[in-house]
């Protein structure tokens, strides 16, 4: 095999690039190792893409006839390193696609260096000029410029018809380094302004965009969360989350930059605000879209979306806006577009990734790409598309990646003036612990797993939890012995509970795409199937003592007051709804088998039922809305412990059933939890020690080095 001149260097794809003369793999930079004939095999693929290079001219080129190997295995060896180094998946391949007993093909883009394209075009010359003999000097002059012009308009009209090289990401750059959850980043050029979960409550910072230390926004109201910078970047625009008003109905406020004292926006309630180009405030109510002068004043309605609306951002122009469109009950998102009055609303990538995982998209400054993130096979990463076209060049529409992992990737937003791109990167890890009363820390249970949503068999004899960040579902036996797995992905499991004969576990469940639903499984793993087949929320189930019902929560994310608990006897298999619990959901029976307490869903309430009575009652007043997340019982029927992490008093509780009395008996500042789909886990042991999930992920804003062309 003839490999290209040391002089053709680098050849690019994506955010990864070899470099001939080195022999070396580089993603961003950063070289990745790979030697030998993974890299002769890449280097013959790059030399023709989009064509097939046959298992034949494999083995003809690495493996000569005097050369004893397995060839078969050591192709499909080396193909696998290849694969392993470039991130590559061959059911779903970006870079090199397999032809069934033929051989390969390289099928992403690939920005050919000047000398490669010179030596192809030696290789295939596009005009053969004869030599003449002109019969005067003029003649021969008028030819010559005719055979220029018409080889000059050849080659520009080639070289414009070619597609541009992808973007790709030149270096990174860590920017903070305090490892505390973060999400919806804004600019104002020169600072980034973010919102963290620090612990259990949300707060407003700010980081130089060369980077150093998070510094806090002093906002005199608890857990905002900033959502724009205006056009002259001189005011933030933040909410305040976890508002007493209501899910989805906040307060929209003013921050002056770099100081200043916020100012309500008019009384109007909503979410995802932002200001347009125009500097109209714009803002989303349930489903709808409203605008408003700058200050809030005058709002209407103008536009209704297919479903819950997020992250709207509009075009530099200001002729058109994106939001992301979320389906509360299957959790699929994806990216719509619409004019500025909400005509021609319609999805921007229909199709392209099943199910859609979509978000958080902003054009660049110029207007000529969109950057967003998606997220396949659980994992999250930024992608670009070329938004605007320049009608002289070819341009491709096909979104393409930015990154690709392992880091996850996600939160784009453009810096300023375009060359570079922030993000937050997030690597998930947890750690299982427990309240320790005596020395008043947290220590690890079970040696501080990565998982949580534990529960224990009745006859002390079993545990199962869920593994994070994977939502795989294990058991074993309490020492540690006969661990096994017992579900796998695409489904994501949650919240198990043990039948009481220890044969069975309830769980909640989901595939990409699908909404939650309980299911039924062996301890052996054997025999799962769903509770029901109706395409609904489920979730939080619990076991009567004799083993004969479920119960479990009925839950609708739209209409939260329409939620309740539905019954299911294993031995009819009938569902009927439990009396009375309408607008009620996370039931938990009581080891004697008395009582089912159970939450409201504003989670401002907690309602005990009478099992032999049939009839509800309130324990205790009403609390603060979102004021207390899971909920266990005590061995003995006596307590039942929750946490009030949501509230002002963030702490652990037990509430004694026989007299409503609420007993305080420690607090969580100390410890940042791990968040969920249904929030943060807690739970009790065997002997009712308080159980926890701590948050370990680490997560940092990004700095990524963009070339546009």
């Amino acid at each position: 095999m003839q490999l290209p001149a040391a002089k053709s260097r680098v050849i690019r794809f994506g955010v990864l690039e070899v470099d001939l003369e080195e022999v070396e793999l580089r993603k961003s930079g950063i070289r990745i190792k790979l030697q030998g004939q993974p890299f002769q095999i890449l280097t013959m693929l790059l030399e023709r893409p989009g064509q097939t290079v046959t298992r034949e001219e494999l083995r003809r080129q690495l493996w000569p006839a005097d050369t004893f190997v397995d060839f078969d295995h050591s192709l499909n060896s080396s193909i696998k390193k290849l694969r392993e180094a470039l991130g590559d998946d061959s059911e779903n391949p970006r870079f090199i696609e397999t032809l069934h007993r033929r051989g390969y093909r390289f099928i992403a883009p690939v920005d050919v260096p000047p000398a490669a394209a010179a030596e192809r075009s030696e290789q295939f010359p596009l005009v053969a000029v004869a030599h003449v003999e002109p019969k005067n000097l003029a003649s021969w002059q008028k030819w010559a410029a005719t055979v220029a012009l018409f080889v000059g308009s050849t080659l520009l009209g080639l070289w414009l018809r070619l597609p541009l090289p992808p973007p790709r990401v030149l270096a990174s750059q860590e920017l903070t380094n305090d490892a505390v959850p973060k999400l919806s980043l804004v600019t104002d050029g020169n600072r980034i302004y973010f919102t963290e979960n620090s612990p259990n409550h949300y707060q407003i910072a700010e980081v130089s965009i060369r980077g150093g230390e998070a510094a806090p926004v002093d906002v005199p109201f608890p857990d905002p969360v900033v959502d724009a910078v205006s056009e002259e970047r001189s005011e933030l625009l933040i909410e305040r989350a976890n508002s007493e008003i209501g899910d989805f109905q906040l307060s929209m406020w003013s921050v002056p930059l770099p100081a200043g004292s916020p100012r309500r926006l008019g009384d109007a309630l909503g979410h995802d605000a932002v200001w347009s180009p125009t500097g109209k405030l714009v803002f989303a109510k349930g489903n709808d879209f409203y605008i408003a002068e700058h200050d809030g004043a005058n709002a209407r309605k103008f536009a209704t979306a297919p479903d819950f609306p997020t992250g709207i951002n509009f075009s530099p122009d200001g002729n058109r806006f994106r939001f992301t469109v979320t389906h509360l009950i299957s959790g699929t998102s994806t990216i719509w577009e619409a004019r500025v009055d909400g005509s021609d609303m319609r999805p921007l990538f229909p199709g392209w990734n099943n199910p859609p995982a979509e978000c958080c998209g902003h054009w660049t400054p110029d207007g000529k790409y969109y950057v967003f993130q998606s997220t396949r096979e659980g994992v999250t990463n930024i992608w670009i598309v070329r938004d605007r076209s320049d009608w002289w060049r070819k341009v491709s529409r096909e979104p393409l990646p930015l990154t690709v992992g392992p880091l996850q990737l996600s939160h784009p937003l453009p810096s300023a003036d375009g060359k570079k791109l922030f993000a937050v990167g997030t690597h998930q890890r947890a750690e299982l612990v427990r309240y320790d009363f005596k020395s008043g820390e947290f220590v690890p249970y079970l040696g501080g797993i990565s998982a949580g949503d534990m529960d224990f068999s009745r006859d002390g004899q079993w545990m199962t939890y869920v593994s994070y960040p994977e939502g795989t579902l294990w058991r074993s036996r309490m020492d540690g012995s006969a661990r096994l797995q017992i579900t796998y992905p695409p489904l994501s499991a949650a919240l198990p509970h043990w039948s009481p004969d220890a044969q069975q576990i309830a769980f909640s469940g989901t595939t990409p795409g699908k909404p939650w639903k309980m299911f039924l499984i062996s301890r052996d793993g054997e025999s799962m199937r769903a509770v029901t087949a109706d395409e609904i929320v489920e979730t939080d189930s619990t076991w009567s003592p004799d083993g004969k019902t479920l119960a479990f929560g009925h839950y609708e994310p739209v209409r939260a007051d329409e939620t309740f608990i539905e019954l299911f006897n294993l031995e009819t298999h009938q569902i009927s709804e439990l009396p009375g619990s309408l607008g009620i959901f996370a039931p938990r029976w009581s080891p004697d088998g008395r009582y089912i307490i159970a939450g409201s869903h504003r989670s401002d309430k907690l309602m005990l039922y009478d099992v032999k009575n049939h009839k509800w009652r309130q324990l205790g007043d009403s609390l603060e809305p979102g004021s207390y997340g899971f909920m266990a019982w005590s061995r003995d029927s006596t307590y039942v412990y929750f946490d009030r992490a949501g509230s002002a008093d963030n702490g652990y509780f037990r509430l004694r059933i026989s007299d409503a009395k609420l007993e305080r008996l420690f607090d969580l500042e100390r410890i940042h939890r791990l968040a969920t789909f249904a929030g943060s886990w807690t739970g009790l042991g065997p002997d009712d020690t308080p159980l926890f999930v701590r948050d370990i992920s680490t997560q940092e804003i990004y700095a990524l080095d963009l070339q546009l062309p």
